[in-house]
């Protein structure tokens, strides 16, 4: 018997302080749209991944992995101001770098390793 497919998506919630200041982040950074606004939360996304942004007093920073196609992403990264936690750097497991956003949330990204 085969199983019914039970689970859509998942979508992680990274919570802000302030939800404008954080799209505008996103979309600077890293070419994401907003995909709907309900005032406190809001859905970000590009090439059809998404990331939802919560508004929050208290914060407790999260961690993001981004799986990207090639590393001509991080270029444009790092022209855009954003804070580079890690610069990319070749590891077994993935040509990465960690960025952070205005809060704190830490962007993971990474491409295949380069050979």
């Amino acid at each position: 018997m085969i199983a019914r497919k039970q689970i859509e998506n998942t979508i992680p919630v990274l919570g802000v302080s302030d939800l404008e200041r954080s799209i505008e982040f996103y979309r600077r950074v890293l070419g994401f749209e907003v995909e709907w606004n309900a005032g406190q939360i809001c859905s970000v996304g590009r090439d059809g991944s998404s990331i939802m942004l919560r508004s929050e007093q208290e914060l407790a920073p999260a961690t993001v992995w981004i799986g990207i196609d090639d590393a001509s992403l991080f270029d444009a990264i790092g022209k855009s101001g954003a804070e580079i936690i890690e610069p990319p750097a070749n590891k077994p497991w993935a040509y990465e770098m960690t960025i952070a956003d205005p809060d704190g949330n830490l962007l993971w990204l990474g491409a295949e390793p380069r050979v």
